[in-house]
């Protein structure tokens, strides 16, 4: 069967408003809370500890699985993984993927039904950790394969026939991948131009797509691509168009990898640029039903996005170790630079992070495996919060080290000192910050649902395109959920000084009092809330430096409450329970001075100038500030051209194996 011709039309990237780019995001995201959550209620200003403490334990049978592959895989990071060698290279050997397929490594998180190890999300984070502490581009690889490629969307929206297909393949043999930013698509979907044209039991992909990671590599790939709706007078074959998800065959005819890219870190990242040129998938690859595309998408990250922070958890031990085997043995003015206090707090900073973003992660994982809460919100608490302490303790690793942290693992080396690649992981864990949602994107989406309650009673006061009796309605729903709502923020457990009397055992540092500035800090963020949203009501959401300081404040708040709940779960095991509370108290106590800060930011801030100063430099009132240099750039486009067509360029694909 000949290939459909696609009308120009159709090829050309879709013209969108901000409005309606708002909806297509909007339709896509979980509309309901079926379930608890403990980030929800605490945007709310209400302090649900009870659904933290007492800390969750997985079953001892997940323990004893979880453990067991731990050990393997330990052996393996020591023994077959030489990060030195990745990071020359620019590549990682063809025989340690080999040898992590035969260890199971990449159906971590399948069912052993389908040939996976069928671990728990709290053990496959700390399996990714460990791998990523050896090489952090290994963890991507895994973490690509299994949070974001074929496995997850699959095995939450798969037919059984699909899952049959295609899951034994992703455990033990194939590579796959999640192809959905373009060259001129980032985290704007509603632009989206690979089409996917119906042509009897096939879909007819025309397409570029930008940043696949694992796409050089990929068996399978998870393509997202927009089915054009039916026109006037056409059948539409039984779909309705939209944003349509598909597992593709990587090595299909008409599909052209046209470049591998390079990053400034994660070097052994296998990154590709791949062109979709008139590729046939058959209608029974298609996940889900037509537009349903970026709702699977998103829902896949709900869990998904807690692969990040667990490496990010990796590279903070990592990072401590380091601080604490060379602040000891290097001396300045007579004493270890580690006693100076201007290095200690960087210390201190790095091992009390590390305790709280090791809760975080350990919390919000087993949450997900006991699928009792709904932990969209903490999952992305956990990759912002993650991602932005991660950098900054990597940061503190090269300042510690000074000149000896600025220079590269193999110049050390060769010149007869410990290869520290600290710099490396400087620039592997930049990533962080933009994968899988940008710190700014992590900020809106967060916000959105964090006002969710307030939209849903009193959104349609604020839409213009809401009739008057529909605001009227709003307005008495309002009415009424504020007046049971705001009279809660004024008075709480917070304000009781024997309340979480759990977390003050005798002998060890007090964390009751951190948990009662939660809960206090709680309700005065919902109060700030409330009133930003009383103030601008439907400008609220063009206040992204507002609404990025009350999420950050969210994050420091969960963080302190996972922390104290993790320092008293180690406590009552008899594992180091005196040590974690210490560590628990000094983040605590450094978290709350941020906090502070946040919370006068909120409302003495530069947003209004900013905003007028952005405006001149895109007028060129400025390009005089630009006189003096050179520009090293080269020539050619912003955004490369991503017309649909023939490929003009080699095939870089390589398989594996």
């Amino acid at each position: 069967m000949s290939a459909p011709s696609t009308p120009s039309s159709r090829s050309t990237r879709p013209t969108v408003t901000e409005r309606e780019a708002r909806q297509v995001a909007e339709a896509a995201r979980e509309q309901d809370w079926r379930k608890p959550s403990f980030a929800k209620e605490l945007f709310l200003g209400r302090f649900r500890l009870d659904l933290l403490h007492p800390h969750p334990l997985p079953p001892d049978e997940d323990v004893q699985r979880g453990e067991e592959f731990l050990a393997k895989l330990r052996d393996f990071c020591e023994t077959k993984i030489d990060g030195a060698v990745i990071e020359r290279d620019a590549r990682i050997p063809d025989d340690v993927i080999t040898g992590l397929k035969e260890l199971g490594a990449f159906g971590m998180k399948i069912d052993t039904k389908y040939g996976g190890l069928g671990l728990t999300q709290v053990y496959y984070n700390k399996a990714l950790a460990l791998v990523g502490s050896a090489n952090p581009a290994i963890g991507a690889l895994l973490s690509a394969h299994q949070s974001i490629g074929v496995p997850q969307p699959l095995k939450m929206f798969g037919t059984q026939e699909q899952k049959d297909t295609f899951l034994p393949r992703c455990a033990r043999t194939d590579i796959s991948a999640f192809l959905l930013t373009e060259p001129d698509v980032g985290s704007d979907p509603a632009r989206l131009a690979t089409t996917a044209v119906r042509d009897g039991d096939d879909y007819v992909l025309d397409g570029v797509k930008l940043w696949t990671t694992n796409g050089v590599v990929a068996d399978l790939l998870v393509v997202m691509a927009r089915v054009p709706k039916p026109q006037d007078g056409e059948s539409g074959e039984g779909g309705k168009g939209g944003i349509t998800a598909f597992v593709v065959e990587a090595a299909s005819e008409g599909i052209t990898v046209e470049n591998r890219n390079a990053f400034m870190g994660l070097r052994g990242l296998e990154n590709g640029v791949t062109r979709f040129h008139r590729v046939r998938v058959p209608a029974a690859n298609r996940i889900g039903p037509e537009g349903a595309g970026l709702k699977i998408a998103l829902t896949t990250l709900n869990t998904g996005r807690l692969s990040l922070p667990a490496m990010c958890v990796g590279a903070g031990k990592w990072c401590l170790k380091i601080a604490r085997e060379w602040s000891a043995v290097r001396e300045q003015w007579g004493k270890p630079v580690a006693l100076h206090e201007a290095v200690g707090s960087k210390i201190s900073f790095i091992a009390a992070t590390t305790f709280a973003l090791e809760a975080v992660v350990d919390l919000s994982s087993q949450m997900a495996d006991e699928d009792r809460n709904d932990i969209r919100i903490e999952a992305a608490l956990a990759k912002l919060y993650g991602s932005e302490m991660a950098c900054l303790i990597a940061d503190e690793l090269v300042q510690i080290r000074g000149g000896r942290g600025f220079e590269t693992a193999a110049s050390l080396e060769a010149r007869g000192e410990r290869a520290v690649p600290a710099e490396q992981l400087l620039r592997d864990l930049r990533i962080n910050r933009i994968f899988e949602g940008s710190t700014e994107i992590m900020h809106l989406l967060i916000a959105r649902e964090a006002v969710d309650a307030h939209l849903s009673v009193a959104g349609d006061l604020i839409d213009p395109d809401k009739t008057l009796s529909d605001k009227a309605r709003a307005g008495a729903q309002a009415g009424v959920f504020y007046a049971k709502w705001l009279p809660k923020l004024v008075a709480g457990p917070g304000q009781l000084p024997r309340s979480y009397a759990d977390f003050h055992p005798s002998g060890h540092p007090d964390l009751s009092g951190h948990l009662r500035y939660v809960e206090r800090t709680a309700r005065k963020l919902a109060r700030s809330t409330f009133y930003a949203m009383s103030r601008w009501q439907g400008r609220m959401e063009t206040k992204q430096g507002f609404l990025g300081r009350i999420v950050d404040i969210g994050a420091e708040l969960f963080a302190m409450s996972a922390a104290c709940v993790r320092a008293e779960h180690l406590r009552a095991k008899g594992e180091h329970g005196r040590e974690a509370y210490q560590l628990a108290d000094a983040f605590c106590r450094q978290s709350r001075i941020r906090v502070d800060e946040l919370f006068g930011r909120l409302w003495s801030n530069t947003d209004d100038l900013d905003r007028k100063v952005v405006k001149g430099v895109l007028g060129g009132a400025y390009a005089w500030l630009e006189e003096g240099v050179v520009d090293p750039s080269g020539n050619g486009p912003w955004i490369a051209d991503a017309a649909p067509g023939p490929s003009e360029r080699e095939n870089v694909r390589r398989a594996i194996g």
